[in-house]
């Protein structure tokens, strides 16, 4: 088993803690919402075993690297400007890199602006959409009538922070089985249930979570890690990447509708509201991933996709590599 080294290394806005395992080529993990470097658990061992320099990043805000107090400070330009600092840090020039959920939208973002770093991309969960269109605040304020979507919800510095901080282990626990294949709500027979994206007026999110159960592959031990690092550190800082949304929305005005060109590959769960909803994102792959060498949608997998399904995705992965490294 190849030793596995925690380092803090220097970021535009402070720290960046990281998790590196292996050697060779340098394969960076990005994780989402709201996770840490321990969601690639599962992942960076098996990528260096097959001769990658694994590393699984703490993203800005979250774990222990810096966490800026300013919304601006989480812009995506920002975010990529943080991967890019890694890579030099570690010695390296380029590398290939590796996101899910939030952490899928980063990693997108970083071939796109910094082709000159990232010179391969794998989203999971989450597919690529270009920047451009509507104002993002704007198409979530329309989403579920009279209910609040939760983007839109966690906007209000503060509100979304009220609900999760006093009980930060049962409200992830909820959440993490609320887009997990085998604890999400099912349809009945007679009765839709509320859909756990959505919150009620006067409600909370949480209200809509699965109670006293958790997924298959989170065990106790598991979320105590969660759990211990958002006890410590809050959520204001995971909370302000949704918050900045608009920001990027103007910074990245220039390159709406801009392809990735770069080698890249897709991993998806079919029980995954991230990859129904957005459905058409994935039928534009041929026009905005050109480089694509593989689409994959796990079935009956939920949103957890690495942690789920950690031997698929460890595989695809494996393989997708093996054609990235032996191409260039």
């Amino acid at each position: 088993m190849p030793h596995r080294t925690h380092r803090l290394v220097p970021g535009p806005a402070g720290r960046i803690h990281l998790v590196e395992e292996g050697s060779g080529p340098l394969v960076m993990l990005l994780h989402g919402f709201p996770e840490s470097w321990y969601s690639w658990r599962h992942q960076l061992p098996v990528l260096a075993a097959a001769g990658y320099r694994a590393v699984a990043v703490d993203v800005r805000g979250y774990g222990r690297s810096s966490k800026p107090e300013a919304v601006a400070a989480y812009r995506m330009t920002e975010l990529v400007e943080d991967n890019a600092a890694v890579v030099k840090a570690l010695g390296e020039r380029s590398a290939v890199v590796v996101g899910h959920d939030w952490g899928a939208t980063i990693a997108a973002h970083s071939a796109l602006l910094r082709p000159d770093v990232f010179h391969a991309v794998a989203l999971l969960s989450v597919p690529y959409t270009p920047p451009g269109g509507p104002r993002p605040s704007e198409v979530f304020a329309r989403l579920g009538g009279e209910e609040e979507f939760y983007v839109s919800y966690f906007q209000e510095p503060g509100r979304a922070e009220r609900e999760i901080e006093p009980d930060v282990r049962g409200w992830l626990a909820g959440f993490y089985a609320a887009l997990s294949a085998d604890t999400m709500p099912t349809a009945d027979a007679h009765l839709m249930p509320a859909d756990p994206h959505f919150v009620a007026p006067g409600g909370r999110l949480r209200d809509r979570f699965p109670a006293d159960r958790l997924p298959g592959w989170l065990t106790e031990d598991d979320l105590d890690v969660y759990a211990g690092e958002f006890e410590r550190t809050g959520l204001t800082g995971a909370l302000n990447r949704y918050r900045a949304m608009d920001r990027d929305w103007k910074d990245l005005a220039a390159h709406a509708g801009a392809a990735i060109r770069q080698p890249s590959l897709f991993l998806g769960g079919t029980l995954d509201a991230s990859t129904t909803w957005l459905s058409d994102a994935i039928d534009a792959f041929p026009t905005t991933l050109p480089g694509l060498r593989g689409a994959h949608l796990l079935d009956g997998c939920g949103h957890w996709i690495q942690q789920e399904r950690p031997e698929e995705v460890g595989r695809h992965l494996t393989d997708w590599l093996g054609s990235v490294v032996a191409g260039r």
